[in-house]
């Protein structure tokens, strides 16, 4: 069993900076990627940020240049740097790792944290 625990949301005033955590535990071989999506109330789920084994990171439009995402793969831990934050970045973040093995060779699985509150506000 795999379990993806988020941390680091809060309330923050516009213009400013949270830094999100998500380690993934139990028995890991490897995982492919590792991302962070949002959902708003009343919007659907949308992706923030994705970044690959190898390091290669990709980003929603409304976020680029603001946000950085990184991960340590000794790990099992993404990182969400958000800075300059404005209200319509409030959300639900989930924690997502995509094609987790769990030994060589066997299948693959997606993986999703219960989320965590990010709220732009002054």
């Amino acid at each position: 069993q795999v379990q993806l625990v988020e941390s680091g949301g809060g309330l923050v005033q516009p213009g400013g900076s949270l830094r999100l955590s998500c380690a993934a535990s139990g028995s890991i071989f490897s995982i492919y990627a590792m991302g962070w999506y949002r959902q708003a109330p009343g919007k659907q789920r949308e992706l923030v940020a994705t970044i690959s084994f190898s390091a290669v990171a990709e980003y929603a439009e409304s976020v680029k240049g603001r946000f950085t995402i990184s991960r340590d793969n000794a790990k099992n831990t993404v990182y969400l740097q958000m800075n300059s934050l404005k209200p319509e970045d409030t959300a639900v973040y989930y924690c997502n790792a995509d094609r987790v093995r769990q030994r060589l060779g066997s299948a693959s699985y997606e993986y999703w944290g219960r989320g965590t509150q990010v709220t732009v506000s002054s």
